[in-house]
């Protein structure tokens, strides 16, 4: 996807694709906010706000004027636009002029409150969000009021008994409209029908709602194609349909026991763009930056596996850097890479929840940031060890390739060049 920079004077139109009345602005509120924050939920009402005077579409504005109404700089004003994004509020178009650049952005409904608490992503983010406590308040207040009519008739008149139509004008009147949630594919459809034994399941029942439900499910919990087949065997009726109903459950079900009860959450794949070096830096160490940058925490550790899963206790780890102590994704990443190199490959809780308070405490936020951070802590600990005269330690002792190095040197170490090359060569 094209990374575009969003400058003041860039202008932008709204488009109502919609309704959005006041028990939707309430849903917005109690049920989005937990998940995207408010800053977004206010440029949604501010976006809004824009179409008051023209109904379907506003006047052109530039993105300067949403800088003034929301008091905030303009990172904010893009991230926020791409939480609104990533759960379908919003959709936004992008062309480029010789005067300035422009954005189209429509604006969708939020969904109903039992497709909301229905959706497999939504409601277990929101539980994890709000706790149970807080999530069965909630619920309850959205549950329906429901009246037994099973010995009632219904003698309710239909329009054309009622009514008969003297006009022949057709006309297309605006409806209330939701943008579907979308991830990218996270299965294999094919390996997944392939997987199924013969005559076990249909193929024609995979249409496009049950993918998705499919997709959702590897998303949130991280499953990969062959676990959901596996769950998918569990679910199939007699007749060779697959109860969806089940199929979250079990998902569920399988998460929470190998989590110790917890619902997964929803946390930055990678780096955020804004706390990204800006490109151009084709230095060795500056590649190593990207590399951090742009891989998520979970891949990083994978590839300290060499490719296999890491385990569950390391994952718990990485949800308490990520979500607990909300580090950002590259710091993590050299976090996770200075312990393996310190400690003999091994990552100790503590050691790891020692440094990354610390690193809290000091707000890195970025690569270059915490790499430095480590230098720094190494040239103390290099003092200490000249003052108890433990040189020989201080020069067996095993360092991250980017740590203290020059990276342009040649005496790099065998070692060191092959683990350096394995990381570069991801960038050529």
């Amino acid at each position: 996807m094209k990374l575009v920079t969003l400058l003041p004077a860039d202008k932008y139109l709204v488009i109502n694709r919609t309704i959005l009345t006041d028990k939707e602005r309430k849903n917005l509120i109690s049920l989005y906010e937990p998940i995207i924050g408010y800053a977004a939920v206010s440029l949604y009402l501010t976006l809004w706000r824009d179409l008051d005077r023209l109904e379907l579409v506003s006047m052109d504005y530039t993105h300067h004027h949403l800088m003034t109404l929301l008091k905030c700089n303009l990172e904010t004003i893009k991230l926020a636009r791409e939480a609104l994004e990533s759960v379908g509020l919003i959709k936004t178009y992008y062309k480029t002029t010789n005067e300035n650049n422009s954005y189209v952005y429509e604006l969708y409904s939020p969904l109903t409150p039992k497709e909301f608490f229905s959706h497999p992503i939504f409601s277990i983010v929101l539980y994890n969000n709000l706790g149970k406590y807080e999530y069965e308040l909630l619920k309850k207040e959205y549950q329906e009021f429901r009246i037994d009519l099973k010995d009632y008739e219904d003698i309710s008149k239909n329009l054309n008994e009622t009514y008969k139509s003297t006009s022949n004008v057709a006309f297309e009147a605006i409806g209330t409209q939701t943008n579907a949630l979308t991830t990218e594919d996270q299965v294999d459809f094919d390996l997944l029908i392939s997987s199924m034994p013969n005559g076990l399941i249909n193929a024609k029942i995979f249409n496009k709602k049950l993918k998705e439900l499919i997709n959702n499910l590897a998303f949130i919990y991280n499953y990969d194609t062959l676990k959901m087949c596996e769950l998918l065997r569990l679910v199939i009726n007699e007749k060779g349909f697959i109860d969806k109903d089940e199929l979250r459950k079990n998902a569920r079900k399988y998460y929470q026991y190998n989590n110790n009860g917890k619902l997964p959450t929803l946390v930055y794949r990678t780096q955020p763009e804004y706390l990204k070096k800006p490109e151009g830096d084709n230095s060795k160490r500056g590649r190593i930056i990207s590399y951090f940058e742009n891989t998520t925490p979970y891949d990083f550790l994978k590839s300290k596996y060499n490719g296999s899963n890491p385990t569950n206790r390391d994952l718990k780890l990485l949800e308490t850097l990520l979500i607990d102590l909300n580090l950002k994704p590259a710091v993590v990443n050299v976090l996770i890479d200075y312990v393996l190199k310190k400690n003999n490959n091994k990552l100790n809780n503590d050691y790891i929840e020692t440094i990354a308070g610390q690193w809290k405490r000091l707000n890195i936020e970025t690569a270059e940031d915490a790499m430095l951070e480590c230098e720094k802590g190494h040239k103390k600990y290099s003092k200490k060890l000249e003052n108890s005269k433990s040189k020989h330690n201080q020069q067996s002792e095993i360092q991250p390739v980017w740590f203290n190095e020059n990276l342009e040197k040649e005496n790099m170490t065998a070692e060191e060049e092959n683990e350096l090359e394995s990381i570069l060569n991801k960038y050529r």
